[in-house]
């Protein structure tokens, strides 16, 4: 199967940009979560006050991703 997505440039140039970089913005989420997710599981020397803001940002940043019915699981 293929797909092909087609663009009027350069009136549309942002939206092709956005389409051609979604990996890379697959892989920022992807590595914000990773790094909320170590420094939970294994970073004893944060505050508590830290450790909960942490632990809002990771619900909040994996909850708007729900939101749009898209997962960090997706890319394989």
């Amino acid at each position: 199967m293929k797909a092909v997505l087609e663009f009027n440039l350069p009136e549309e140039e942002s939206d092709f940009n956005l389409a051609c970089k979604g990996k890379d913005w697959w892989y920022v989420c992807w590595e914000l979560d990773q790094y909320l997710r170590g420094q939970l599981k294994y970073n004893d020397n944060i505050s508590e006050d830290t450790r909960e803001a942490y632990k809002n940002l990771r619900y909040e940043l994996l909850q708007t991703i729900s939101d749009r019915n898209i997962s960090l699981d997706d890319v394989k």
